[in-house]
């Protein structure tokens, strides 16, 4: 099934440096310390991508150089902020640049964004490593470019190198030019090689370490910074699941939420963790009328009691992330559609809880209203047309050969901030008859390939969620979209049910009936709407 994605955006590197500057040597509070931390850990990686593109290895690069020289200047500040209960600290000046290209592709950090990985927990971690040599970290791109870079700054370590694996998810390789790796392997060193995973397979972590082998280095001078401290994966190979039950791999997860969360809300009287699920007792008592979850995709989430009132307090996510979805939530909150905004502490984003809410379908004049209020700021493009076809194939094998002429199709596309989550179960109503929509600010931007879409990528989901049709387009865009819509909808629940406890297949099962049952209504509108857009259609079944 092909469900996820990474989030990736054009950067201009000279004009993102100049924007970042405006800051050298000013005091910044904690928050913004981090922000820019990332922001540049994203434009070291764009570069070192671009330039393993053009050359096919790693190598060293004299562009990426001054990038991570300031990521560990920057991460040095940030972890004795961090020390100082995040007291911030004084941006170290950004050194000068030269040759950059005129544009890479910045990805984003998974972790950063969605999953409450902070790169000063790895300082911390690195604290605790035993080391026998010098070390060298060898950090793993993406994230891996500011996580090298500021574990290096708390080992006192030279500057990093990073590394791009490659091939096959669960047997990636290695590509080295003979200069990089005589220079990682000169000298007394002990090795940390620095990843947010590992995953299904940590063949990520565990390619640096067979290279590292294979070479001479003795497994006791390999150790590794990973976000978890679980065991590898099921996909993981014999020697890598050895390896990694014996390595040095200290974790080490933050807790200071409930004083980020004082500081905006007041004096905390009761504190409650409705992620992976939980929250559905809060919304329905009846277990038979829930939906179901996939609990590791779930967002972490808290229901806080605070200065007499309820709050929700979720992770939006470090960086740009999670000032997106302050922005967006305001905006909905402004318009009636969303609760009310305490405010966003170190990537937590604070909701006003109504605990009189109730679910509560919209009728079609609300849903048209709220679409449109989606509808109105541009956005940055997600998944194309063709790639969602691509998904479409790969999830719908009975549509293996459909050919829906995407490229005429992608000139009417205008991205917006899709919601992406309609589901009837994410609607409630107040009291006094106001409707609100729960989940509505990170879909555009999640851990899944479909990104920011033509509002009639929302307007496809109604059909399929909510039975009603507010189509304000083209037909044919429309009728294009309810297809894929069900292609990823049935690839994520699919997927969703292999990852999920045994008691939740029965409500995925359900809804994959569900949304069979939308495909075949969506196929059969493609067919009415325009034969020549359903070119391969017929293969349907």
């Amino acid at each position: 099934m092909l469900v996820y994605g990474d989030g990736e955006e054009e950067v201009d590197p000279s004009s993102r440096l100049a924007e970042l500057g405006k800051d050298d040597g000013r005091r910044l509070d904690h928050d913004a310390l981090r922000n820019r931390f990332i922001a540049l850990s994203g434009l070291a990686q764009g570069l070192a991508d671009a330039d393993f593109a053009q050359c096919g290895m790693d190598r060293l690069r004299p562009a990426e150089q001054p990038m991570l020289e300031a990521l560990q200047a920057l991460g040095a500040v940030l972890l004795r902020s961090w020390d100082e209960d995040c007291s911030g600290g004084v941006a170290p000046s950004l050194p000068p640049f030269a040759d950059l290209p005129d544009r890479v592709t910045a990805r984003e950090g998974e972790g950063f964004a969605h999953y409450a990985l902070y790169p000063e927990a790895y300082g911390l971690a690195a604290r605790r490593l035993q080391l026998q040599a010098s070390p060298l970290v060898i950090g793993l791109r993406s994230i891996g470019s500011g996580l090298a870079a500021i574990t290096s700054a708390a080992l006192d370590a030279p500057q990093p190198v990073t590394l791009r694996p490659g091939g096959n998810p669960f047997a990636r390789s290695l590509s080295i030019d003979p200069d990089l790796s005589r220079y990682l392997l000169e000298g007394d060193r002990h090795y940390v090689i620095v990843d947010e995973g590992p995953g299904l397979s940590g063949s990520s972590f565990g390619c640096v370490a067979d290279w590292l082998e294979d070479r001479g280095v003795a497994k006791e001078r390999i150790a590794f910074l990973p976000g978890h401290s679980n065991d590898l994966g099921p996909e993981a190979s014999p020697r890598h699941r050895d390896r990694w039950r014996t390595a040095q791999r200290p974790v080490v997860q933050p807790d200071r939420l409930s004083g980020w969360v004082a500081a905006l809300a007041g004096e905390i009287d009761g504190w409650k963790d409705i992620s992976a699920g939980a929250w559905r007792t809060l919304w329905s008592a009846s277990e038979d009328q829930w939906p179901p979850v996939v609990p590791a995709w779930e967002r972490m989430k808290f229901l806080v009691t605070a200065g007499g009132q309820q709050w929700m307090v979720r992770f939006a996510g470090l960086g740009s992330a999670g000032q997106d979805k302050l922005a967006l939530a305001r905006m909905l909150a402004e318009r009636g559609f969303g609760p009310e905004v305490a405010g966003l502490t170190h990537g937590w984003l604070m909701l006003r809880w109504h605990q009189d809410a109730r679910p509560a379908r919209p009728s079609l004049d609300e849903l048209k209203a709220y679409l449109a209020l989606r509808a109105e700021p541009p956005a940055p493009r997600g998944a194309s047309l063709a790639e969602l076809v691509t998904m479409t194939r790969r999830n719908l094998p009975q549509l293996a050969t459909w050919d829906p002429r995407a490229e005429a199709l992608q000139q009417l596309v205008r991205p917006v901030r899709t919601d992406g989550r309609l589901h009837a179960h994410e609607w409630l109503r107040l009291p006094g008859g106001r409707l609100l929509k729960a989940d509505a600010l990170d879909h555009h931007r999640g851990h899944d390939l479909i990104g920011c879409q033509d509002i009639a990528w929302d307007e496809a989901g109604a059909v399929a969620e909510l039975g009603l049709h507010p189509q304000s387009g083209d037909p044919r865009l429309l009728a294009f979209y309810r297809v894929a819509y069900c292609a990823f909808q049935i690839g994520a629940q699919t997927l969703g049910r292999g990852m999920s406890p045994a008691a939740e297949a029965p409500r995925h099962d359900a809804a994959l009936t569900r949304y069979r049952s939308a495909l075949v209504d969506a196929v059969e509108h493609l067919r009415d709407v325009d034969q020549a857009l359903g070119l391969g259609i017929e293969a349907f079944a």
